[in-house]
């Protein structure tokens, strides 16, 4: 029951949808040539009956909603309008026309979900004609009347007098309702899925009872076809009792008017007992008349009973035909369901396929995610210890050029400090070599001590000038003299260190100012009077070398 409370409930929403949907789109009047308005009135008409108790009568047990309508012009007067104008309808026979009728006429009103708003809130009422479990007394019921305000936008129209509602045949056309698998998508395909189960769930539970009430029927039919022979063998037999009375009747007529006629001719001794013989003859012949008229009352019984079963018969053949009709369609659709089951499988896989791969390619993608994040993690670290590297190389440097820098100023200035006493030196040493010729122009007989004092002024001189020019001689660490300097620019075109000639382009050292060919001065190095690597001897790279490497950082 609850199964079925949540199905018919569903297919509420969904009629109730649809119509509303359609009318608004088409943007007139509905009549009831509408099919999906004809649908609406079938749903409507399965709620109203499920949970309903059956009347039994002589032609079996009947189940009408018509009994609950009529409970509405108690709870609502402006209802009685509409019940009165049923009542009047000429062409409506049944209770169910009348119902299916009332609907209608409540529909055109705009008050049907008012009125079946007023009729499940009085649920006592409702008590004698539904089952506790019945749609119309949960709350489904009310919810589905809640969705009946949504219809009042709709203009509907019907024509009662022409239509004859009482043998129309209420099936539910689910094929309105079902829609094409390839518009589902997401979340609506789901939705959409469920609802085709629900309906699918539904159909085979409406076949179920239409199976169930089949069999009814056919038992029903089975048991009027015996009872109508049997009918059948009764009347057979009245007609043969009737037959024989009417021939004892004749007997007896003869045998009167025969005792009439003796006792005319016979002596008045005879009359009496004639009399008594004839008024037994009366009276037999009352009680046969009697027993005829009560077998003819019998007889027209059982004749109309007959009628009536034929009759029954006759509806039972044509409710049996309606429901087969209806069992066809509802395989039909049973079938239309399970082709779209198997389609809705196949897609269903196809989709579980493709989320499995999808499923592999996103473990793939996270796990070379998780590599790319483990790289830059390392390159990140490499990244930092190479700028760690790079502040340190920065900050040495820096210190470097501190360091050196001042050392190279101060080299600097003592290389000019001694540039400058050596030029002093130099003007001084000319200036005494002038005066010295000048003497010995002017003495001409000293002319062989001259020379040896000249010789040993001159080393005197040249060991003076050359303890100023020993510090000089550390930043200039080539083995020579100043007077070996003349010498070293006599003939520029030979190699001072390999002694080769001057076929080969010659360099001269920034340190020493010495000649050298490219074999011998391959080597660059930062100087005191610049910063700037230059191009130095190989004795002299040697020579700085050992004094940077011996040099406090």
């Amino acid at each position: 029951m609850a199964n079925e409370r949540m199905n018919l409930m569903n297919m509420a929403k969904l009629s109730i949808k649809g119509l509303i949907e359609s009318a608004l789109n088409l943007g007139r009047t509905l009549d009831s040539d509408y099919a999906p308005l004809q649908q609406f009135f079938v749903v409507m008409e399965h709620c109203l009956k499920h949970g309903l108790k059956a009347k039994k009568t002589f032609l079996g047990q009947n189940k009408s909603f018509w009994g609950p309508l009529e409970l509405v012009e108690k709870l609502v007067p402006e209802a009685a309008e509409i019940t009165a104008s049923v009542k009047d309808l000429p062409g409506l026979k049944t209770p169910v026309g009348r119902g299916r009728a009332w609907l209608r006429l409540a529909l055109m009103q705009k008050k049907l979900s008012e009125y079946m708003k007023a009729l499940i809130n009085k649920k006592e009422l409702l008590s004698e004609f539904y089952e506790p479990n019945a749609l119309m007394m949960e709350e489904e019921g009310a919810i589905i009347a809640g969705l009946l305000v949504g219809l009042n936008v709709i203009d509907a129209n019907f024509c009662m007098k022409g239509e004859d509602l009482d043998s129309q045949v209420g099936v539910i056309d689910f094929s309105m309702y079902l829609k094409d698998g390839n518009s589902s998508k997401g979340s609506e395909g789901d939705g959409q899925i469920t609802a085709i189960l629900d309906q699918k769930n539904y159909v085979e539970e409406l076949n179920r009872h239409l199976n169930a009430t089949v069999n009814n029927l056919q038992a029903k039919v089975d048991t009027l076809e015996k009872s109508n022979t049997k009918l059948t063998e009764e009347l057979a037999v009245a007609n043969n009792r009737i037959i024989t009375l009417q021939e004892e009747m004749e007997r007896v007529k003869e045998e009167s008017s025969y005792i009439l006629e003796s006792n005319r001719k016979g002596p008045k001794q005879d009359r009496s007992a004639e009399g008594q013989a004839l008024s037994e003859a009366r009276k037999h012949l009352k009680e046969e008349t009697q027993l005829r008229l009560d077998v003819e009352k019998e007889l027209e019984i059982q004749i109309s009973m007959r009628q009536e079963m034929e009759l029954a018969m006759k509806m039972l053949e044509k409710d049996v035909c309606e429901k087969q009709d209806a069992l066809v369609s509802l395989r039909q659709q049973l079938d239309d369901l399970r082709a779209l089951k198997h389609e809705l499988a196949f897609k269903l896989q196809s989709s579980d396929l493709g989320v499995k791969q999808k499923s592999e390619l996103n473990s793939r993608l996270e796990e070379k995610t998780n590599q790319m994040a483990a790289t830059i993690k390392q390159l990140e670290q490499r990244l930092r210890q190479a700028e760690r590297g790079r502040q340190s190389a920065e900050l040495d440097n820096r210190l470097f050029k501190q360091d050196f820098g001042d050392k190279i100023n101060s080299l600097q200035l003592e290389v000019e400090e001694l540039t400058r006493q050596r030029n002093q030196l130099e003007l001084e040493l000319k200036q005494e070599k002038e005066k010295r010729l000048q003497n010995n122009r002017n003495i001409p007989g000293k002319g062989s001590q001259k020379p040896q004092l000249k010789d040993g002024k001159h080393k005197i001189q040249e060991e003076n000038v050359k303890q100023p020019l020993e510090e000089s001689h550390r930043l200039q660490p080539h083995p020579t003299d100043e007077q070996d300097q003349p010498l070293l620019s006599e003939n520029p075109q030979v190699c001072q260190l390999c002694q080769e000639d001057g076929s080969l382009k010659k360099n001269v050292c920034k340190n020493c100012r010495g000649t050298f060919c490219n074999a011998c001065s391959t080597n660059e190095l930062p100087l005191p009077s610049s910063i700037k690597p230059e191009r130095v001897c190989n004795p002299c790279h040697k020579q700085l070398m050992k004094q940077y490497s011996t040099s406090p950082s």
